[in-house]
């Protein structure tokens, strides 16, 4: 390899693609044109980076397996960042299995990083955490152990284990700081401000209080009946009852919950649960069934209770009952979870990060498109949709993942 090309690949690893860029940028040899192609991801402009990776595997030669895929790695994290979930991932699995039978343990470790990455993207937390567990990041180079925290971080953030996501973003913050990367050392600090903001409220006896991650760890190991407004579910401690198929017994819950210890009358559920104009005695009979419907189904956690005026809910061996709800109360907040981390998102990779269908997507962002909270870019197959970080809380809670016993 000659200095030039070594010289273009010591600054793309310190993240500076602008120096890779002034070494090789006339040039289209193979190895050229990979460099030029990850020196234009790191600015930014994926659709060249694209062209320039692919033009660089038709390049190269049969016998340079290694360098094509290292190719398809960065082809990989390309797709990644630009949120084309529908990107292969047998073939960075390819990729990845050429690179450890040739002995090139970094750019493999990278590769596992990207595919735990994008698991972890799309709320699949067992694979992730097993594949990761598959990479011994001691020898890595100190960038490449920042990743390999960092990712061991994201997994930990999501299962809400505060403790051990702050030893990993600790050890992040160190090996990105000995890389002296500016971009990573940015990452992490983000990674960080995940813990240091609101991420659900806590209410309680009609009162209403912000919650940390680290909070919110405390609030579900407590012995408290909580009805969680972030996973539609009712739980103590390892025992869950799930309503998220079930929205208008998740609704009746959530209203006993939010009175407890008081009642709650029956015109008040009925105008809350089916939000009817005029309340008719079908509606009646219609709350009649629903709530034996939640009786039978809280039966390991609570009952609930016919009173003068309506009902009430009483936890068995349960102290107290508490209402986990989203930081902000939102019809497609998921949706504007995933867009605000302020990437590019295709309603395909929407659908496919949220596990629900594309025209179930594509009529959400219709919405918040009306509604100015989001934007486009691009037409047809090419558009594009994001927004703005939402400030002031972080969007751990509204992801697409379960919460510890789920």
């Amino acid at each position: 390899m000659d200095s030039l090309i070594t010289a273009a690949a010591r600054a793309l690893a310190t993240g500076d693609p602008l120096g890779a860029l002034n070494r090789v940028a006339l040039r289209d040899d193979a190895p050229a044109l990979a460099l030029r192609g990850i020196a234009m991801a790191q600015l930014g402009d994926f659709t060249r980076a694209k062209a320039l990776l692919k033009r660089a595997v038709r390049t190269f030669g049969p016998r340079e397996a290694v360098a094509r895929a290292r190719c398809v790695v960065a082809e990989a994290e390309i797709a990644l960042a630009s949120r084309d979930l529908a990107w292969p991932p047998k073939a960075l699995g390819a990729a990845r299995s050429m690179l450890e039978e040739r002995g090139d343990w970094v750019n493999a470790a990278h590769a596992r990083h990207i595919e735990v990455r994008r698991l972890l993207l799309i709320g699949r937390l067992d694979e992730a955490e097993n594949a990761l567990a598959q990479v011994d990041p001691s020898p890595l180079p100190p960038a490449w152990r920042a990743a390999h925290e960092l990712v061991a971080a994201g997994i930990a953030i999501r299962r809400l284990l505060t403790k051990s996501a702050r030893d990993a973003l600790s050890c992040a913050e160190r090996a990105a700081h000995d890389a002296g990367v500016p971009a990573l050392i940015a990452e992490v600090e983000s990674a960080w401000h995940v813990l240091r903001t609101p991420a659900a409220r806590l209410i309680e006896h009609g009162q209403e209080r912000p919650l940390l991650l680290e909070d919110v760890e405390t609030v579900l190991a407590s012995n408290a009946l909580i009805v969680d407004a972030c996973r539609y579910a009712v739980r103590r401690r390892n025992t869950m009852v799930s309503l998220a198929r079930r929205p208008v017994l998740f609704t009746l819950a959530r209203a006993l919950a939010e009175a407890w210890p008081k009642d709650v009358s029956r015109g008040d559920l009925l105008a809350r649960t089916f939000r009817a104009n005029h309340v008719d005695e079908s509606h009646r009979a219609r709350l009649r069934v629903e709530i034996g419907r939640l009786r039978r189904a809280l039966r390991p956690l609570a009952d609930v209770t016919a009173t003068r005026d309506g009902f009430a809910l009483s936890p068995r061996s349960a102290r107290g009952v508490l209402v986990l709800a989203r930081p902000v109360e939102e019809e497609h907040g998921t949706v504007l979870a995933l867009l605000a981390d302020g990437e590019l998102w295709s309603s395909s990779a929407l659908a496919l990060a949220l596990g629900t269908s594309q025209r179930t997507v594509q009529r959400a962002l219709d919405d918040l498109t009306a509604a100015g909270k989001v934007q486009s870019f691009g037409r047809a197959r090419a558009r594009r949709w994001t927004t703005p970080p939402l400030p002031g809380f972080t969007t751990t809670l509204l992801l697409p993942a379960p919460l510890p016993g789920a």
